[in-house]
């Protein structure tokens, strides 16, 4: 998904333990709210990665050295509104399916947006100072307003009386024959009587351009190979629900698209292997540096990276993965 949960990825992507954005969206989520501790604790140990989540595979293919401070450094980023309100929405549409299917409504859902942004605040307070500046409130109910009107165009794009999802928010982790362990969080998965398997993840910018699809399906594609892996299932459907734009790209994957994924990925982790070895992370300069808060410490801005915090040459065994009960 595309919200400020990143910070879990990262935490789980290190250590034991895209490509141009879509046209007229807003900066990619993925490069908004990642920390590696809570306020006020002290940060972690570096540690080299150990696993590997689509999100981060997305950085590294967008620039390995965004990859590098986000997963070795840590380096913090603030909240922004785009990210933080993806985590709003997300929240919204997961805990809707708590109620009776009859009363899962447009005007019931709208009327969550409230809560769920005070039970954000108490889990994150951090991303109180997105509003620090507006003491009338008038930005925080615009911008609350736009996290209703996504949850609204939501009814018209899916009826949630009609779905009963067999996982929320479910996390899944997989290791692979070659010990590669791959994570992430599936926004939803329905399951048919006939036991066929629909993933469906909700994104609330704008769908991307034609030539951008199949970048954008590459999350999905990752989490199909997960659960193939696990569960010796290929999912029947891969589902994106884009909430900006009202529109929803779907693919049915079949075992050699899922198998071509696995051989990216394992060249992927190749590298990062090899870069993580030899302390080499190159940055790859594009249109999406205009977006990214590490400017300050990257070659291609006149800034210095963090001292490297690993000894080189030193790679830890990957662990055993995991999914929900069977």
């Amino acid at each position: 998904m595309e919200t400020s949960r990143e910070g879990e990825a990262v935490a789980r992507d290190s250590g034991p333990v895209p490509t141009a954005p879509a046209h007229g969206a807003a900066p990619p989520a993925a490069a908004a709210t990642v920390t590696d501790t809570d306020p006020g604790t002290a940060p972690r140990p570096a540690a080299p990665p150990s696993s590997l989540s689509p999100s981060r595979a997305a950085d590294f293919m967008q620039c390995p050295l965004l990859y590098r401070f986000r997963v070795i450094d840590r380096l913090p980023e603030k909240p922004n509104e785009a990210a933080t309100k993806g985590t709003l929405v997300h929240a919204v549409l997961e805990r809707l399916f708590d109620s009776p299917a009859a009363e899962r409504t447009a005007p019931r859902a709208k009327a969550m947006v409230p809560g769920q942004w005070e039970r954000l605040l108490e889990t994150r307070p951090e991303v109180a100072e997105l509003f620090a500046d507006d003491p009338d409130g008038e930005r925080l109910a615009r911008w609350l307003a736009e996290a209703e009107q996504l949850v609204e165009r939501w009814f018209t794009l899916e009826d949630p009386t009609r779905l009963e999802p067999a996982e929320r928010e479910l996390f899944v982790e997989a290791e692979l024959d070659s010990g590669l362990r791959l994570r992430g969080i599936i926004d939803r998965v329905d399951v048919a009587p006939t036991g066929e398997v629909r993933i469906v993840d909700y994104k609330t910018g704008r769908a991307p351009r034609p030539e951008y699809a199949e970048d954008a399906l590459f999350q999905m594609k990752f989490y199909a190979l997960v659960v193939w892996r696990l569960k010796k299932i290929v999912p029947r459907r891969l589902q994106l629900v884009y909430l900006g734009s009202g529109d929803v790209l779907t693919y049915d994957p079949v075992p050699a698209d899922l198998e071509r994924v696995e051989r990216k990925l394992l060249a992927l982790w190749e590298a990062i292997r090899r870069a993580t070895e030899t302390g080499d992370w190159r940055p790859r300069p594009t249109k999406l540096c205009g977006w990214c808060e590490h400017r300050a410490h990257c070659p291609e801005f006149g800034g210095t990276p963090p001292p490297y915090p690993l000894p080189l040459g030193r790679i830890p065994a990957p662990e055993q993965g995991r999914m929900g009960a069977d």
